[in-house]
């Protein structure tokens, strides 16, 4: 996919947000770490389900061995081979052993520690979920905001366009003696410290496209250049709160997360509980041995095992407690994040609101300024107007400008905040 970007960015050199996003999704570090935890998670709900299942092992040995009777204490005296005394002698003992055991019941102590994980793996499909929701916010902020930066590199130029035509005709003025010479002086800082906002503006663009590189996963050059791409209206924008409080409630994987670790939380204790009484196992076993293969004896059984930790100093109650402890925890919060969602989304839409009027009033500051200047250019041509008025309405003009292209980012950025908060990609 890198080389794929790569290709894309040397045909085109301009990059959508089409084109980072789909980036982002395949190439994100974070994403792949989600579903890395996703997969352990997976794997450890069906570690947790083997017990539950039929345990079948085998075993075989063999041996070279002496053959000298070991008396025991309390045991009757029998002699070693031979009528007693011992030798090293070696003789073979080949040995095996299959046996099968399955789990009857335990009081849903093992059956709950596999609901519980299972819960615990769907918490992490959620939080992947989630992750993912971030790595899409994080992507279009450092998108929006290169694009916004690419359009203060735009205005930074018109103003030094403007700024030595400015130069230009005062220089005219002065040499044939209409202005002043401090006239001549003040464009020329005028045009100086536009130089100086270009190469400021034009360096805030280069890193801003460090930190998209960085929201997209990818390890690349910086030389390209961000489309004009534009964030559809969410539907639904201006619905009322309460509909999309609702929807974000729903839609909101770590809501999801959290609900699946209070019901892990839960099952948990289940098991520990069930630990106060007894397991019942049944099992099932054949074994052989002997001095030579063609001459083994065998023996099977069939039986029943049933186990009980009666008293472990306290270890059942203090896990107990400890379980208790973490679902109160996890319900907190759970509490805590209803309280959060419910600022994102109205802290959302509030800027949402606030956005679409500042845009509206500071493109009507732009059109005012641009004809500011031009009445002032006007008025200083005919020596009316004075190079301060001329400098003040170039000002305002760059001014106003920057304020549009900060009032257009800050729209789409809410509009991606309000994604976010409803739990929509």
């Amino acid at each position: 996919m890198i080389a794929a970007l790569l290709a894309l960015l040397a045909a085109s050199r301009v990059l959508t947000l089409d084109d980072a996003l789909q980036t982002a999704r395949q190439r994100q570090p974070q994403l792949r770490q989600a579903r890395a935890n996703s997969l352990a998670a997976d794997a450890r709900a069906s570690e947790a389900f083997a017990p539950l299942l039929p345990q079948l092992s085998a075993t075989g040995t063999y041996l070279k061995t002496t053959a000298n009777a070991i008396q025991q204490p309390g045991s009757a005296n029998i002699p070693g081979r031979g009528g007693g005394g011992s030798s090293w002698d070696l003789f073979n003992s080949f040995a095996d052993n299959i046996s099968l055991s399955q789990l009857i019941f335990d009081f849903g102590a093992q059956p709950n520690r596999w609901r519980a994980a299972k819960a615990l793996a769907e918490s992490q499909a959620a939080t992947e979920r989630a992750t993912a929701l971030a790595v899409d916010f994080n992507l279009r902020f450092a998108y929006f905001l290169a694009r916004a930066n690419k359009a203060l590199v735009q205005v930074a130029k018109e103003n030094l366009d403007n700024q030595l035509k400015h130069l230009e005709q005062t220089q005219g003025m002065v040499e044939a003696g209409t202005r002043a010479e401090i006239d001549l002086i003040q464009s020329r800082t005028d045009t100086a410290n536009a130089r100086v906002q270009l190469i400021t503006a034009e360096n805030n663009y280069q890193t801003s496209k460090l930190t998209l590189n960085n929201a997209m996963g990818v390890l690349g050059p910086t030389d390209y250049d961000i489309g004009d791409s534009q964030l559809s209206p969410v539907a639904g924008e201006d619905a009322a709160l309460d509909a999309l409080l609702e929807e974000a409630y729903k839609a909101r994987p770590e809501v999801q997360a959290l609900e699946d670790q209070v019901r892990f939380d839960q099952l948990t204790i289940r098991s520990i509980e069930a630990q106060y009484g007894p397991s019942l196992n049944a099992t099932l076993g054949f074994r052989q041995g002997g001095p030579a293969l063609d001459r083994l004896g065998w023996n099977a059984a069939a039986g029943l095992s049933l186990s009980w930790n009666i008293f472990q100093g306290g270890l059942t109650r203090a896990q107990q407690s400890e379980a208790e402890a973490n679902a109160m925890s996890t319900l907190a919060q759970l509490d805590l994040l209803r309280q959060t969602i419910r600022t994102d989304v109205d802290g959302a839409r509030l800027a949402l609101r606030a956005a679409k009027e500042t845009l509206s009033a500071s493109q009507e500051a732009l059109l005012n300024a641009r004809e500011r200047l031009r009445l002032a250019e006007e008025r200083y041509q005919v020596g009316v107007g004075s190079a301060i008025e001329l400098g003040d309405a170039q000002v305002a003009l760059t001014q106003a400008a920057a304020q549009a292209v900060q009032a257009d980012d800050q729209l789409a950025t809410a509009r991606a905040q309000l994604l976010r908060a409803v739990g929509r990609q």
